[in-house]
């Protein structure tokens, strides 16, 4: 259509959402995860999404915390995403699906408990090395399975405790994301309407 067009990854693109319009916003810095079928990431740092040479930087979900842990769909072995995707959330719990597992855990499952806390372990341990590198204000947690807010995030939060001692933890805010399935769309749009701004002050200079 001859029109300008910019490319965005959807885990960036939910990113930007919530920093600029859900629960990131006023972070300087942020962390920002996606639950579901794989672990998306986020890192922003100075208001801005960093997006790195080819626009992959923030993959968490594939950062290595057990080197001989079980095989991830990237090809490698151990990362966050092999222990914390939708269908090992559901297994670790014994549900069908992470939503169920979410479900039976807010009833008082034990084995849902469980494993919603070994889930929160794994994760903990990815966002800890996050919280070490770049201390970010706020680590934004979405996804269908983020709807199990205190069960998860006080495994997260025990984990941070457990690994972080470069930084306090108590300027760090573990939060839900708070535009739910749209924040992809919405983080795309305001990332094409950065872009075309970015450039049309480019050509005004």
């Amino acid at each position: 259509m001859g029109l300008p067009t910019s490319l965005v990854n959807d885990a960036r693109a939910f990113g930007l959402a919530e920093l600029r319009l859900g629960a990131g916003r006023g972070a300087e810095t942020m962390i920002g995860l996606t639950l579901g079928t794989g672990v998306g990431g986020v890192i922003a740092i100075d208001g801005r999404v960093h997006q790195g040479h080819d626009g992959t930087a923030g993959e968490i979900g594939h950062q290595t915390i057990d080197p001989d842990g079980p095989w991830c769909g990237c090809g490698n072995r151990g990362c966050v995403e092999a222990y914390a995707r939708a269908d090992q959330i559901a297994k670790a719990c014994a549900s069908p699906t992470a939503e169920e597992a979410v479900a039976r855990a807010r009833n008082g499952d034990p084995q849902a408990l469980d494993g919603l806390a070994q889930v929160g372990r794994y994760l903990g341990i990815g966002i800890a090395n996050l919280v070490t590198l770049v201390t970010p204000d706020r680590v934004v947690i979405g996804g269908g399975v983020a709807a199990a807010g205190d069960l998860l995030f006080e495994p997260i939060r025990a984990e941070l405790r457990r690994r972080v001692r470069t930084t306090s933890l108590d300027e760090v805010a573990i939060v839900p994301a708070e535009l739910g399935t749209w924040a992809g769309a919405i983080g795309a749009a305001v990332h094409g309407a950065e872009q075309a701004a970015s450039a049309g002050s480019g050509r005004a200079a």
